[in-house]
């Protein structure tokens, strides 16, 4: 066959044919709907509900506008501080203070429930989850990596119900509501402690206190950009408080990021953000149909912390916050179900399906086994906390 056979022969020659570059876009799509499950499914039903609700100008006020604001902002800066790798470096200089598995698990669920307060629950699982792969890994014990993936899991869910940017509900109802700080702190107290008790407990009884070596590299942190965003983090957080105007963060933050470390504002979970989109124009429809907001109003006034648990468990706790926010005035019990609410099955928090991700990257073909652990211990801590909290309330 000869050459010019062969140029008008694009299989021949080795071009993709027109299947395999469909095929490929294909692979692209669905490896992007994995990555981002929660994102398409506000999507679709954001779709649907406009196909019942068509878009008008009351769409522009289903966009909380602030809340979107600030948690760009806080994903901004906690990217450029991951960067250079304080968290990482935060988090093994408290690691290398235990010598055994016991306490070594148990530090490295404590950050994660410290570094959700402070960076919200996935920016704290996606730090500190690699920091708990790295450390069981390097120290022979792959036996505990289920476990402290899952008490890491439960961890950032509780652990930043104190703080209104803690979560991404919290910042959502913290705003919605123009709840004073005080009272926000004191309303999630209660469960903030019982989780504490738990997952401590839990921590000491299933990671038994066996010798430890830990080896990590040392890490030399650029100083001046260190100082440089922890004032950014600094001016994020007065803006959550309401100290400083949001329009003023949203200038200044991005244009110091864009000559400092473009890669941040590139890395920022953009997606996420989307999803928020999405679900306030999902919410925002669903209030707006007659039906639908008599049954939910219903529901609601006979026990929003239950109902608001229970919506979790099927469509997320962000959605449900967003949601059900537009049914009730009762903040205190919808505050606490969407909160206690991330916890239970993979799907009630966005966190959890990270931490899925994480494990079954670096753990092929186990993922069965995982599902199991993780719906005992997740499960276990809803009961316990929803029970104590029916009574608190």
């Amino acid at each position: 066959m000869n050459k010019a056979h062969i140029a008008h022969h694009p299989h021949i020659a080795g071009a993709p044919s027109g299947r395999g570059g469909l095929h490929h876009i294909l692979e692209g799509v669905l490896s992007f709907t994995r990555k981002n499950t929660v994102m398409v499914i506000a999507l679709v039903l954001a779709a649907a509900t406009s196909v019942i609700v068509p878009p008008d100008a009351e769409y522009l006020g289903y966009f909380d506008f602030k809340t979107l604001t600030c948690l760009f902002c806080v994903l901004a800066v906690v990217c450029a501080l991951k960067n250079i790798r304080f968290f990482y470096m935060l988090a093994q200089q408290i690691v290398r203070l235990f010598k055994n598995a016991r306490m070594c698990v148990l530090a490295l669920v404590y950050v994660t429930f410290i570094g959700s307060m402070l960076i919200a629950n996935d920016m704290a699982l996606l730090t500190f989850l690699p920091l708990g792969y790295f450390v069981l890994s390097s120290t022979g014990k792959h036996k505990y990596m289920a476990f402290t993936f899952i008490m890491q899991n439960i961890a950032a869910n509780l652990g930043g119900m104190l703080t209104p940017f803690g979560n991404p509900q919290n910042l959502y109802l913290y705003t919605k509501y123009n709840i004073p700080v005080g009272e926000f702190t004191l309303i999630m107290l209660p469960p903030f402690l019982i989780s504490i008790a738990i997952i401590t407990l839990c921590c000491l009884v299933f990671a038994k206190a066996e010798a430890l070596v830990f080896e990590g590299e040392s890490i030399s942190m650029p100083k001046g950009r260190t100082i440089l965003y922890l004032a950014l983090f600094a001016l994020s957080i007065a803006i959550v408080f309401r100290g400083i105007p949001y329009l003023i963060g949203l200038i200044v933050i991005p244009a110091v990021l864009l000559f400092a470390d473009r890669d941040a504002l590139k890395a920022v979970d953009y997606p996420l953000l989307l999803t928020f989109v999405f679900f306030f124009i999902f919410a925002g429809n669903m209030a707006r149909i007659e039906a639908v907001r008599e049954l939910f109003s219903f529901l609601l006034e006979k026990n929003t912390l239950l109902f608001s648990v229970l919506s979790c468990q099927c469509i997320s706790n962000v959605p449900s916050a967003i949601l059900l926010s537009q049914f009730t005035g009762n903040y205190p019990a919808l505050l606490v179900g969407v909160n206690i609410g991330g916890v239970g099955t993979l799907i009630s928090s966005l966190a959890s399906l990270i931490t899925f991700r994480e494990y079954t990257k670096h753990n092929p073909g186990k993922s069965g086994k995982y599902i199991l652990l993780f719906s005992a211990f997740n499960f276990g801590m809803l009961i316990i906390l929803t029970l104590a909290m029916s009574f608190i309330l």
